[in-house]
């Protein structure tokens, strides 16, 4: 069974993330999936590219720690960690305007996915956070990179430095969503909501998130992910990190 599934319709590309039974975590394989569901949705006709979860309960956790705190060495970590990196950072400059739309909590990485997403909308009882601070390391990722384009520098400090968990209308109000979908079932209320964007001409969405990107040193900003991951591997081999994971898992 595929661990992401591509669905294409109305004119947009949906990304399906597919574990649900795991909240959708992100194992090595979904990375793969990922990117090939990026170079399909590259060729397409499609306007928009709209990345979601399956179910109600979780868009993402994160990494699929079942996996992952195998890894205990900082050389280890630098390995995962600059794969989903990679696919983060081909998100974040992907021609095509990108949607993250949060079927349920976003923890972790699963808000570096969201924040490598032009626009981030959320059904009302969604909740996110970078809780990574809580678990002895930083986002890996290229999260922070990410979000300090996304938010202002002191409501991005807040979300990465406070590793709180945010309601759906908390977030908004900070700027990490745009929109809250209330139209039911979800993915029928977030074509509505993107209904303003579909309707423009492909070729003028695209030249829009070209001024964006085009604003950006991309081998600068790709430096600055780089650097970013060092340090989340540099953490990761720490005692912290090994005890932090070791007890959430215990509690879960």
């Amino acid at each position: 069974m595929k661990k992401v599934n591509i669905v294409q319709e109305n004119e947009v590309t949906w990304i399906i993330l597919n574990r649900e039974e795991l909240r959708n975590a992100i194992d090595e394989e979904v990375m793969d999936e990922l990117l090939q569901g990026l170079k399909i949705a590259r060729d397409d006709d499609s306007k928009v590219v709209i990345f979601t979860g399956e179910g109600n309960t979780a868009f993402c956790s994160g990494g699929d720690l079942s996996v992952f705190h195998k890894l205990k060495t900082e050389e280890e970590a630098l390995g995962m960690l600059s794969k989903m990196r990679n696919v983060l950072e081909e998100i974040f400059f992907f021609p095509k305007l990108t949607v993250c739309a949060l079927n349920g909590v976003a923890v972790g990485g699963g808000c570096e996915l969201a924040s490598s997403c032009d626009i981030r909308i959320a059904a009302p009882h969604v909740k996110v956070g970078f809780i990574q601070g809580k678990l002895g390391i930083t986002t890996g990722w290229g999260g922070a990179s990410m979000l300090y384009e996304r938010l202002s520098q002191p409501a991005a400090m807040e979300m990465l430095m406070t590793a709180k968990i945010y309601k759906a209308d908390e977030a908004r109000a900070l700027g990490y969503l745009q929109g809250i979908i209330l139209g039911e079932p979800f993915r029928s209320g977030v074509l509505e909501w993107l209904t303003p964007y579909i309707e423009l001409e492909k070729g003028v969405l695209e030249a829009y998130k070209s001024r964006f990107t085009g604003k950006l040193d991309r081998k600068a900003f790709s430096s600055r992910m780089r650097a970013e991951t060092a340090e989340c591997a540099r953490l990761w081999e720490t005692d912290a990190h090994h005890q932090a994971v070791d007890a959430f898992l215990n509690r879960t």
